[in-house]
């Protein structure tokens, strides 16, 4: 309905303006601005690829631990829910990269498991070389969440990597983990003896972060070629971020230590390469003797960011100092971690957290809460195991993916294409957003977390009746029950994006119009600086890509200033009554313009017609 009327309202405006021949008015003149300068090139990209941060139940609100974070890839996201498959002895899955990966690999196949679980993730289609779909984790049926963080090797290990390289990927790793791991301490296991017996493919080095209910692992695999990876056991006290992954001091006797996991050869070789000495009387560090220094500096608590760090906030042991000052921690402290937007910008391709907790009714209630983009301007939705498909707008499009502007679409798809995409319809609340954050950024935040609020409120009693139907046997209904509640809400938070955004155009037109690109024309070229090509070149720093922060985080501050206040429903627009502008108290000016409109183009063409006899 909200979308019908205003395109009616568009239809009769464009006939009166059209026959009235009117002057646009001053409100649609278009904004400019000075011309910024290209940023100066760097000699190296800050690393910045993912986000994951562990918080152990002791110190959260619910007694639960929370798993949360984002992948950061410039490319189309969508929900994905898959089934439990079983397949036949000897089928084998591919695993790898292609020669166009930036460490060229070669794709081959390792055996598949025969039964793989149900589980939720996001997946998306684009990184060199790695054939999508592509996963960094989710949530699994039997409460097993996964994250995935790239985790910069040293760079000697990068440099000796052979070519092709042969093995599971990070995504093939990540997947994998959901499709098996049965604990978090066995997806280490699977994922460690996978890499001893296939190898690894890398694109420099990478980490997991694992969880259930009762505990956490970081697992960190190294270039090189070695087959080097090690896994650190996160326990209830304990609140870590990966940003990059990373571990550091680790045991040179770790195999009599139920804390520690790595390949064989972790130890012996970083003494070999002189790395580590044992007779140095310094712990083995991982980070020192295999990885690389932080990207960012130290960041003191409720401290903004150094401006000339072109890393900012990428130092993990201070976002970890800050985050344990929420305790006790609740859900809406990790959304807003994930959301926060120091971090969470144009990069940020989705948004997860998830809640561990092993006493529910059935396994099949467990939820994974999903931005499905960047989680500064997507709410999250909760999305159960037990719910069996996520809505078509939620699904794959052609939008941001891999080869869709060289192919035409498989006509399978047409109807699946033909619906609204969330991701973009999030992706240009966040672009409009982010391009006047002071003017629109709080009361996108407010209006989000307000309707979150809603959700949380909203969700106990269906939440109820489901786990009465599974303990009666009635697991069908049950599973509708759970369905019901991500596809009403998933289209709810997707009415109020569009909401959002009809409102900020409005204002945005009334303020100028929409920014000018200012961006360098090429000699000879005739045409304008709006066709010219929109790509962000992907070393520069983060602070020249799209982002909402406008110093330390919201106006207010960062996730920590904030604590104790969170949604408020009463900060919800009313997006159900159609787009912004358009009350019943403006409706009839619309109508009057129409109608007036057209009855003096009509009597201009019989003026006309009389003069013409």
């Amino acid at each position: 309905m909200r979308r019908t009327r205003a395109r009616r309202t568009a239809t009769i405006t464009t006939v009166a303006v059209g026959l009235l021949l009117a002057a646009p008015p001053a409100s649609t003149a278009q904004h400019t601005s000075p011309a910024r300068k290209p940023p100066a090139p760097h000699a190296a990209s800050p690393g910045d690829k993912s986000f994951a941060v562990y918080i152990g139940k002791n110190l959260t609100e619910n007694k639960h631990p929370f798993l949360g974070g984002f992948g950061h890839e410039p490319s189309s996201h969508w929900i994905d829910i898959v089934p439990r498959r079983t397949y036949q002895r000897g089928t084998t899955m591919r695993v790898g990269a292609t020669g166009e990966a930036d460490i060229p690999g070669q794709l081959t196949r390792i055996p598949q498991a025969s039964n793989t679980a149900r589980y939720i993730t996001s997946n998306y289609s684009e990184f060199a070389g790695f054939p999508a779909p592509l996963t960094n984790g989710g949530l699994n049926e039997h409460g097993v969440a996964a994250r995935d963080v790239w985790s910069d090797s040293r760079q000697e290990l990068v440099d000796q990597t052979p070519t092709p390289q042969r093995g599971p990927t990070y995504s093939d790793l990540s997947r994998i983990a959901m499709e098996r791991a049965h604990s978090a301490r066995e997806a280490v296991r699977i994922l460690g003896d996978l890499v001893n017996k296939y190898g690894y493919t890398t694109y420099g080095g990478n980490s997991h972060m694992f969880a259930d209910a009762n505990e956490g692992w970081v697992f960190i695999e190294f270039a090189g070629g070695e087959r080097l990876w090690a896994a650190e056991r996160l326990g209830p006290d304990d609140v870590r971020v990966s940003y990059p992954g990373y571990i550091g001091d680790f045991p040179a006797n770790w195999r009599n230590n139920p804390d520690y996991m790595a390949s064989p050869n972790l130890v012996d070789y970083a003494v070999r390469r002189g790395w580590w000495r044992s007779n140095s009387g310094k712990p083995f560090n991982l980070r020192d003797a295999y990885g690389t220094p932080f990207p960012g500096q130290p960041v003191e608590i409720g401290e903004k960011a150094d401006p000339k760090d072109e890393g900012p906030y990428r130092h993990p042991p201070s976002l970890e100092a800050e985050f344990r000052k929420l305790n006790p921690v609740k859900l809406q402290d990790v959304m807003r971690i994930v959301r926060d937007p120091r971090w969470a910008d144009d990069r940020s391709g989705y948004g997860h957290v998830a809640e561990l907790d092993d006493s529910l009714p059935d396994p099949a209630m467990a939820k994974l809460w999903v931005a499905t983009t960047s989680a500064i301007t997507a709410p999250y939705i909760p999305v159960y195991i037990g719910t069996r498909t996520a809505p078509p707008e939620y699904r794959q499009h052609r939008y941001l993916t891999h080869d869709s502007a060289s192919e035409f679409l498989d006509p399978e798809f047409a109807e699946q294409e033909s619906t609204e995409y969330a991701t973009q319809t999030y992706k240009q609340l966040l672009y409009s957003t982010c391009a006047r954050p002071e003017k629109y950024l709080d009361g996108v935040t407010s209006a989000l977390e307000g309707f979150e609020a809603e959700i949380i409120d909203g969700i106990q009693d269906s939440e109820s009746e489901a786990g009465e139907k599974f303990r009666s046997g009635s697991k069908r209904d049950a599973q509708i029950v759970l369905t019901d509640v991500t596809s009403e809400w998933s289209l709810k938070g997707l009415d109020l994006a569009n909401y959002l955004l009809d409102d900020q155009r409005e204002r945005t037109r009334a303020d100028g119009g929409v920014h000018i690109p200012r961006v360098p024309v090429p000699e000879g070229a005739t045409a304008n600086t709006q066709s010219m090509d929109m790509s962000l070149r992907s070393e520069e720093s983060a602070r020249d890509r799209v982002n909402c922060d406008v110093g330390g985080g919201w106006s207010d501050g960062g996730t920590l200033a904030r604590k104790g206040t969170y949604g408020d429903p009463e900060d919800v627009p009313d997006y159900a009554q159609g787009a912004a502008g358009e009350d019943s108290e403006s409706w009839w000016l619309f109508g009057i313009t129409g109608v007036g409109g057209i009855l003096v183009g009509a009597g201009a063409m019989w003026f006309a017609t009389r003069r013409s006899r």
